[in-house]
This record gives C-alpha cells, sequence and structure tokens, in this order.
C-alpha cells in the first residue's frame, strides 16, 4: 500500500508538490476532451508524469460519476443506439492503455451523479458535503434515464461487463468500478440503483469473474450503505479484499450512517481508519490509498491543504503499520 492522488493538476507545480510529498504515485488524465484520448495522448502523459519523478497508476474511463446528462457515451447506460461503438471506443481505450503500459483504469457506472444536500458546518467551520434523505425531493422525477428497474439496471452492467472484461483481462488493465454514492432506496429519480448496496457490489464483482475485474473500493461510499458503519466497514473490507477485488482505495471517512451522514476529515468520523487500515493489509491489498471528497477549509489554497492533511496522515498510518 502506498499513499496516491487523484486530483488534476493545476499546474506542473502540482506535481512538484507531490513528489516533495513524497506521493509517488497517481491517477492523471490527458488535457484533452475526455473521451478523444489516443495512443499517443496517453503516451505523453506517462512520459510527463514520469518526468516529475512520478508514477501513472491509473487514468479514469470516460464514465465518470456525474449525471448521465453530461455523460461523454451516455447511450452505454441508455442502452442507446449508440452502445456497441461506445463501447468500442471503451475498449480501444483499455488496449491503448496497455500499449501506454498504464495498468488500471477507474470508472462509474452512474445515471443520477453523486446525490447531495446542503453542505454543513464542519470542525472549525469546514463546510461538508452531507446527505440527509429526510431533506431531499423524495418524489424527484427522473431524468434522461427516465424510469430503470434493478433488472434492466443489472441487464446494462452484464452487457457492459461482457464486452470490457474479455479485453481487460487480455491486456492485463485492472478496471476499477466505484460503487454508487450514496445508497438511495429504490426507485429515487426513477433509478434502482444497484451498486449502491454491499449485496450488490457482491453481486457486481461476480459477474463475469476476473483478476481484473474489481472496484475502486471507496471506504466513505460503503460506509453510507450500512446501519453502523465503525462496527461493520472491516468485514467488508474482508470480504472483497481476500477475494483481491479491491483495486483502489478511496481513503474517505463520514459521521452517521446510512441515508444520513456528514463527510469528514479521516481522522474525525466514525470510522476507525486505522484499525480498517490493518484490515486492508492483513487481507494483502497493495495499491493506492487516497483522499476523496475533503472537506472545504478557508485559506489561500483550501483544496491543496486539505488534501496535504489527508496525504500526511494516510502516510503516518501506513508508517506506523509498518513499525507496530
Amino acid at each position: 500500500m502506498y499513499v496516491g492522488t487523484q486530483l488534476a493538476a493545476r499546474d506542473d507545480d502540482d506535481y512538484r508538490v507531490w513528489a516533495q510529498l513524497g506521493i509517488k504515485h497517481i491517477c492523471a488524465d490527458p488535457e484533452t476532451k475526455l473521451g478523444t484520448w489516443t495512443l499517443d495522448d496517453l503516451k505523453r502523459l506517462r512520459d510527463k508524469v514520469e518526468s516529475f519523478d512520478l508514477i501513472l497508476d491509473m487514468i479514469q474511463l470516460p464514465l465518470p460519476s456525474s449525471p448521465i446528462e453530461t455523460a461523454t457515451y451516455p447511450d452505454i447506460l441508455l442502452a442507446g443506439p449508440e452502445r456497441d461503438r461506445q463501447l468500442d471506443a471503451i475498449c480501444q481505450l483499455i488496449e491503448n492503455l496497455a500499449a501506454a503500459g498504464i495498468p488500471a483504469a477507474k470508472y462509474n457506472l452512474n445515471l443520477i451523479g453523486i446525490p447531495r444536500t446542503p453542505d454543513e458546518l464542519g470542525r472549525g467551520g469546514s463546510r461538508n458535503a452531507s446527505f440527509r434523505w429526510d431533506k431531499t425531493d423524495q418524489k424527484a422525477a427522473p431524468g434522461l434515464a427516465g424510469v430503470l428497474s434493478e433488472e434492466e439496471n443489472w441487464e446494462r452492467i452484464d452487457y457492459f461487463l461482457s464486452r470490457v472484461v474479455p479485453v481487460a483481462e487480455s491486456n492485463k488493465i485492472r478496471l476499477a468500478c466505484h460503487p454508487h454514492d450514496p445508497y438511495t432506496p429504490p426507485g429515487y429519480k426513477g433509478v434502482t440503483r444497484v451498486l449502491g448496496t454491499v449485496e450488490g457490489l457482491k453481486k457486481f464483482v461476480t459477474l463475469h469473474e476476473s483478476p481484473y475485474h474489481g472496484l475502486n473500493f471507496c471506504q466513505g461510499t460503503v460506509g453510507e450503505m450500512l446501519d453502523n458503519p465503525r462496527e461493520e466497514i472491516d468485514d467488508v473490507i474482508r470480504w472483497f479484499g481476500s477475494r483481491n477485488k479491491i483495486f483502489n482505495l478511496h481513503f474517505r471517512n463520514i459521521r452517521g450512517h446510512k441515508l444520513s451522514f456528514m463527510e469528514t476529515f479521516p481522522d474525525e468520523g466514525d470510522m476507525d481508519m486505522a484499525r480498517s487500515l490493518k484490515v486492508y493489509k492483513e487481507v494483502g491489498y497493495q495499491y493506492m490509498v487516497m483522499p476523496d471528497h475533503v472537506p472545504t477549509i478557508d485559506g489561500r489554497d483550501p483544496q491543496g491543504v486539505a488534501f496535504a492533511y489527508c496525504y500526511g496522515y494516510t502516510a503516518a498510518l501506513l508508517q506506523a503499520l509498518d513499525t507496530y
């Protein structure tokens, strides 16, 4: 395990800062438009990252966490007329990753984005993302995805996996899918989110079984699925980790539980992150441990400072884990 980051570099100084902070491994994307990346784009990105003495562990597929209305390849999840052509483009990108020497890709299978209610005040007046089911419009109208049942959602996911997993396996590229964030009751905004529960994630990783088909395991998002995250999370980590289904780790904490939570810095939430890190080590997890969704703080560089705090906290936990 090692500290990583998925922040987009604002300029070359960000690459230098990461190297200076001891963060050698990153997830990054070419600067050209999402979904248009060529093999040359990927090679240029890898070469640039390596010029700062960093390692490009992963990119994202053009299947991000934003709502389907803004998606680059919407027909993959909408089962639209361009689905097969868009899947061909994903498969070509996977082949290009192998040719460029980039071993992994993260992605989402998201239709309604990441629902949240208004930010709440956290430690020292930070602004923290939150989700309170009783503050949502529980009868919100469906969007572009329309009304999508659990069965149809699984059929579309199965079709996607049937196309991309064999290509990933033949090219030895690990595909890491992010869970649906957060859990929402069936039918919210017309959609039943099948990757928003632990049981759904278990079903997902056993479809089209492959050592190259797994999760971008967001501990914060998984905690949001649980009634008692502090007591339940470690067994969830063991289930997926012991099966080698965790390919990237979003090391994020929350205060609360299913349908009512606030995101926090990793050291102040309900989950015992030091204890969880011991479980990741126990199951042999070996890739990036990265901050995610940090609270908004004050100052001249809120994002940079907040993430730097999380890098240091995570690095210290990893060092202690190796020492004691």
